[in-house]
């Protein structure tokens, strides 16, 4: 794959994911304020898929308006706890808060992906996974909790599930990678079918 490819996103994972698959790819952040925009649409009732898709085209847009002639990836990841989206903890107090709130429940993530070309998206795809927390007793939250890093904690949510998260979960149902944030089958499929 010869395409000048860039991804919008500072996810080490995402990355990992892409040139495990033959996607070699340069990384220029969006550094779109998710917050914002996460706050604007939630004021507008977006469900959680419209809140992830629309931020993943916001990044690629925004990247792609600055490197017109690559193809720019654009992804988000959304936690929906019925119809209600998660948002990542600013803090360890604000964590717990979530694994409280998902303990024992099944809850879906939602990861969306955007190539745009020339500053506009060019297509699109997002994909879910479900996933059942076990009913977990406070504690033994808060014995997960001391064994996360700061930088795992903030920039995955409360768990990796590539990582320690997966013993949080009694059932996973979907793909792999849309799991950890990029349905890069779907990326493949159409990068290829393109021929410049």
């Amino acid at each position: 794959m010869c395409k000048k490819i860039i991804l919008a996103s500072k996810s080490k994972v995402r990355k990992e994911i892409l040139e495990k698959n033959n996607i070699t790819c340069d990384v220029h952040p969006s550094n779109v304020d998710e917050d914002a925009v996460k706050t604007s649409l939630e004021k507008q009732n977006a469900s959680p898929e419209v809140v992830s898709k629309n931020l993943a085209e916001l990044k690629s847009n925004k990247v792609s308006a600055k490197f017109p002639d690559s193809y720019v990836i654009g992804a988000d990841s959304v936690i929906d706890l019925k119809g209600k989206v998660v948002s990542k903890p600013e803090n360890r107090d604000e964590a717990l808060k979530i694994l409280k709130s998902l303990n024992g429940e099944t809850h879906h993530l939602i990861s969306s992906v955007c190539i745009s070309r020339k500053g506009s998206m060019i297509w699109n795809y997002t994909d879910k996974a479900a996933l059942t927390m076990k009913k977990m007793e406070d504690s033994e939250l808060k014995e997960y909790l001391s064994k996360i890093n700061d930088e795992a904690l903030y920039s995955y949510n409360v768990y990796q599930i590539e990582g320690l998260g997966r013993s949080l979960f009694s059932k996973i149902e979907g793909n792999e990678n849309t799991i950890m944030g990029i349905p890069v089958e779907r990326i493949k499929e159409y990068l290829n079918q393109q021929n410049d």
